[in-house]
């Protein structure tokens, strides 16, 4: 069996906080504002939100929710749930175009117990990877090396998105 160890993460495992009654949603902040680049949206769709991840474990981790918030599948409308899987299966293709990693880990984490930093707003994660993307950086240098920065990316998805709509 292999052991993955990603042990850069430890210090935002650690400074995490149980949600308290009424503290805002990240996700929901975004939607909420006008301004996406800021708010790392690089899709909005009627029912889906596709936004990067402010901490990734690798260049162009994103984020995929549905607009509502909610925090059980069982809670979501067919319709939400389909657009949402389009949406990730849309970001999954505009990532392959753009940055070409060799595989891609996505999930969802359902629940504080599961990991889910967010329990109360379902949101799908998309991790880009690529052979030898896990190096002794993060080992021995508690270093995570990610080569673009988030903003570099999210001019990078929108043009593509914006492209990749105008020829449909």
């Amino acid at each position: 069996m292999d052991i993955l160890w990603a042990p850069w993460r430890l210090a935002y495992v650690a400074a995490a906080k149980p949600p308290q009654a009424g503290d805002p949603c990240f996700i929901c902040q975004g939607l909420a504002s006008d301004d996406d680049r800021s708010s790392l949206i690089v899709l909005r769709t009627p029912l889906s939100v596709a936004l990067l991840n402010r901490f990734p474990y690798n260049n162009g981790h994103l984020l995929i929710a549905p607009k509502a918030h909610k925090g059980e599948l069982a809670a979501l409308e067919s319709n939400e749930l389909l657009e949402t899987m389009e949406t990730l299966r849309r970001m999954v293709a505009s990532l392959r175009d753009l940055i070409h990693p060799d595989g891609f880990n996505i999930g969802l984490n359902l629940g504080r117990v599961a990991g889910a930093g967010l329990p109360g707003h379902l949101h799908w994660h998309i991790v880009p990877r690529w052979n030898g993307d896990t190096n002794f950086m993060p080992i021995l240098g508690d270093t995570k090396v990610i080569a673009q920065s988030l903003e570099s990316l999210y001019d990078q998805l929108v043009a593509h998105l914006k492209k990749s709509s105008n020829s449909q």
